[in-house]
């Protein structure tokens, strides 16, 4: 272990988060952890301390956002690699009228024409979540099919709803039993059981109950679809999320296939050409995203919105996994990219004192 890590976190703590945890795996041993800060601050907007401020610890749980897109993809690909959905077949298949132009592998890589987001709580306020996902399921297309690169939620909304006709459960229930259940992750999924563990997010007063949102999804459709969606929703710990990735990195350097079969990951892995991103974009993951990797280039993984991110490099026998809370009390704080590239060096630094193996 190193005290390495824990500076980096108590550096940003709580300027950019409240809270903070971290792991580093290299070669598949955690090499660094650290957990520092509170999981919930602030009473309000306003930044007026809580009463109570439960420290975090590396069992703390956190809104992934944006990375629960991993977890949707890797339901996907294991649809197909039992041949229940083919990437390439119009998801008009399952969703009839849609434009048949639209493709599963297009969802995955924001190359679908759909517009970024769509803020069906705000359109449909008295209308229950079914008649939601119906909604959203019928957004027109609004851009190129095919490209360029439009990152879209939508998609994703669209992506999660194909796995759950393809799959013929929820997604939830499809994630459970596809994933988490098989890497054994007692601590990931949708709609926290309680609360305690949780760490709290954006002050919402539109939403139930006093203070900052804690145990609910941030994402506001994800929230309006009831929890579940397939671009949002999942929390976790930071070591269930370390075990997801390194059953792709496993898989990416053929060494293991629990979720997905190697040459599934390697698809997956595989630049799919969407022009116009910042990064190279496989199949639902970013190759070498430089708000994430920091000097880790090449690296694959995902951001979330609420301060999160994996970063998984094979070439390197890396894992990395930052999970914060900087969008509490008030999204827009600065600091969280230099933070994830500050966790990505410390990684790096760790990997150099070590020879590959």
């Amino acid at each position: 272990m190193t005290d390495r890590l824990g500076a980096v976190l108590a550096g940003a703590v709580p300027r950019v988060c409240a809270a903070a945890v971290a792991l580093i795996a290299v070669d598949g041993s955690v090499a660094a952890a650290a957990a520092t800060g509170e999981l919930v601050r602030y009473a309000d907007a306003e930044g007026t301390l809580a009463a109570e401020r439960p420290p975090a610890g590396r069992d703390s749980i956190f809104d992934l956002a944006s990375i629960s897109k991993l977890f949707t993809t890797a339901v996907l690909l294991s649809l197909a690699e039992e041949g229940a959905i083919g990437l390439d077949e119009p998801v008009a298949a399952w969703i009839p009228g849609h434009d048949p132009r639209v493709t599963p592998r297009r969802l995955l890589t924001h190359t679908a024409g759909l517009p970024p987001t769509r803020r069906i709580d705000l359109e449909l306020p008295g209308a229950d979540a079914s008649e939601r996902m119906e909604a959203m399921l019928r957004t027109p297309i609004a851009h190129p099919v095919g490209g360029p690169y439009l990152y879209s939620d939508v998609g994703l909304v669209i992506a999660g709803r194909v796995a759950e006709l393809a799959g013929g459960a929820p997604l939830d229930a499809l994630v459970r039993a596809r994933v988490t259940d098989v890497l054994g992750l007692p601590d990931t999924g949708y709609r926290p059981a309680s609360p305690s563990r949780v760490a709290a997010t954006e002050w919402k007063p539109e939403r139930t109950g006093p203070g900052c949102v804690r145990g609910e999804v941030h994402d506001e459709t994800a929230y309006a679809l009831g929890g579940v969606a397939g671009h949002a929703g999942l929390f976790a710990t930071a070591g269930d999320l370390l075990a997801f990735g390194e059953a792709l990195r496993l898989a990416a350097i053929r060494q293991g296939g629990a979720v997905l079969r190697p040459g599934s990951v390697a698809e997956m892995l595989r630049d799919q050409g969407a022009e116009g991103a910042a990064f190279r974009h496989g199949l639902g993951v970013r190759i070498g995203d430089p708000a994430i990797v920091g000097p880790l280039t090449g690296a694959f993984g995902h951001s979330g919105f609420t301060g999160t991110s994996l970063v998984v490099d094979p070439a390197r026998g890396l894992t990395v996994v930052l999970l914060t809370n900087a969008v509490h009390p008030v999204r827009g704080r600065d600091g969280i990219r230099e933070l994830r590239h500050a966790v990505a060096g410390e990684a790096l630094r760790l990997r150099e004192l070590q020879p590959l193996t």
